[in-house]
């Protein structure tokens, strides 16, 4: 009993020695916890980190024998303090704005994902931000923006603070390089997960449907604003044309199909009611197609001379290039075939075409649909018809105009029965299908263009836009 008594007293008098000591010996630094398909050597890479440096700081002595689950000390980031955990980084934010999202600070953020320059962190990439044990990541994201000829001191009078705090928040020190327009993030502010960092205060919301971007797909860009603002952009060289509907702003473009994968900048410019410039650029990723390659075709040489099908491109973009301010289309596209017809295809979009021994120097700007000379062919959706005429390429062809920037097109046809300026309605008989201009059987070959550019018919064909 004695010998029970003293061991029980030891025990009393060494625990909590020995959980200092267990504290004492835990490294300093952010934890990450260790998810399937994790190694050690990928850990120690994604934070830049040598593998011996990581298994050091954490005891290990084996590096194949970590678990799932399991928790891992980051070491060399001092400062950092909690989980990191891995967030989506939205369209409408900057370096600037996700530092203080997250409350860490810039360069931290820079050497915790290894950012060499401001573009990488692109819309839709990864951001690693520290989260708090059994919280979800900090964001703060309260704005105060800087109206044209507002001074610092007039801006924090009117959110009822000092000037010396908000050049605090917004890292400067002096206000004289503060430009209209320009967010300053207030720590402690409200939260609202659906401002964008990096947006005056007014812009609620600025969405881009799917991210990536992809070739011959169709962008959908949204931004909630004031009535009244008036906005502008670029998609790398492609104007971006905005158009009002009722929860903001919309500007829908088609992504080029032989534009090469890669990042691109895309641009919004515009000024708010108020006369609030917004000025905002960010790096976006286009991914390939990946479109087949047809077999080469044999067709008539004057369809595949480089003159004629340069002369029938302009007259094509100048067709569709008015920017009809309303718009006309409701939800997704209806097929322009009779349904036994409208799920088959002979041909899709963006497949690499090869034309009487050419390189593989085309792509197939459209759906084709199966049919023999004589099947009718029907408006998708109510527009006005832009154009009609005999093409050398497209053949009998007729554009229709949807509004917005978005245009249909038929090509191929054998005979037309609507006239440039006439308003059809969905399901309207506009023609026959054919075997005009350069095919190697009768068929309708069915175009959509956006921005001038053409996108996947099948998309439109399969989704709502805006």
């Amino acid at each position: 009993m004695r010998n029970l008594i003293s061991l029980l007293i030891a025990a009393f008098i060494l625990s909590p020695w020995v959980s200092v000591q267990a504290q004492e010996e835990q490294p300093d630094g952010p934890v990450y916890i260790i998810q399937a398909g994790d190694s050690l050597w990928g850990i120690a890479q994604r934070f830049g980190i040598s593998m011996d440096d990581l298994a050091e700081a954490n005891g290990l002595t084996d590096p194949g024998q970590i678990a799932i689950g399991a928790r891992l000390v980051i070491p060399g980031l001092q400062g950092v303090e909690g989980v990191l955990v891995t967030e989506e980084i939205t369209f409408g934010e900057n370096l600037d704005s996700l530092s203080f999202r997250y409350q860490i600070e810039r360069d931290m953020l820079v050497k915790l994902n290894r950012f060499t320059s401001p573009d990488e962190a692109y819309a839709g990439s990864q951001v690693i931000v520290p989260q708090r044990e059994g919280e979800a990541p900090i964001r703060s994201v309260g704005r105060a923006t800087v109206k044209v000829n507002q001074s610092l001191m007039e801006l924090a009078i009117s959110r009822g603070l000092s000037p010396w705090s908000l050049l605090s928040a917004s890292q400067r020190s002096g206000g004289w390089d503060l430009l209209p327009g320009e967010s300053i993030h207030l720590e402690g502010a409200a939260i609202n997960d659906e401002t964008m960092g990096a947006f005056p205060e007014s812009v609620q919301q600025v969405s881009i449907a799917s991210l990536p971007l992809i070739q011959g797909q169709t962008l959908s860009l949204r931004v909630a604003a004031p009535e009244g603002t008036l906005l502008t952009g670029f998609l790398n060289e492609q104007t971006l044309n905005f158009f009002p509907d009722a929860n903001g702003y919309v500007a829908l473009q088609g992504v080029y199909a032989l534009l090469e994968p890669g990042s691109y900048p895309l641009s919004i410019d515009g000024t708010l009611p108020d006369g609030t410039p917004v000025r905002f650029s960010q790096t976006v990723y286009v991914r390939d197609g990946d479109y087949p390659y047809d077999p080469p075709l044999a067709v008539d040489s004057v369809t595949t001379d480089i003159d004629n099908n340069e002369n029938e491109n302009v007259l094509w973009a100048e067709v569709v290039k008015p920017l009809t301010p309303e718009k006309y289309w409701d939800g997704m596209l209806q097929s322009p075939m009779p349904e036994y017809l409208s799920d088959c295809f002979p041909s899709w979009f963006g497949h690499r075409r090869s034309y009487n021994g050419s390189g593989y120097l085309f792509f197939h700007t459209g759906l084709d649909f199966c049919g023999q000379t004589g099947v009718d062919i029907y408006a998708p959706a109510p527009g006005r018809v832009a154009f009609v005429g005999e093409l050398i390429v497209r053949g009998n062809a007729t554009v229709i105009d949807h509004g917005w920037g978005v245009y249909t097109a038929y090509g191929h046809q054998s005979e037309i029965f609507v006239s440039a300026g006439d308003w059809v309605e969905t399901g309207d008989l506009i023609g026959l299908v054919g075997e005009t201009g350069r095919v190697t059987g009768p068929h309708l070959h069915f175009e959509v263009i956006v921005g001038g550019v053409q996108v996947d018919p099948l998309q439109w064909l399969g989704e709502e836009f805006p």
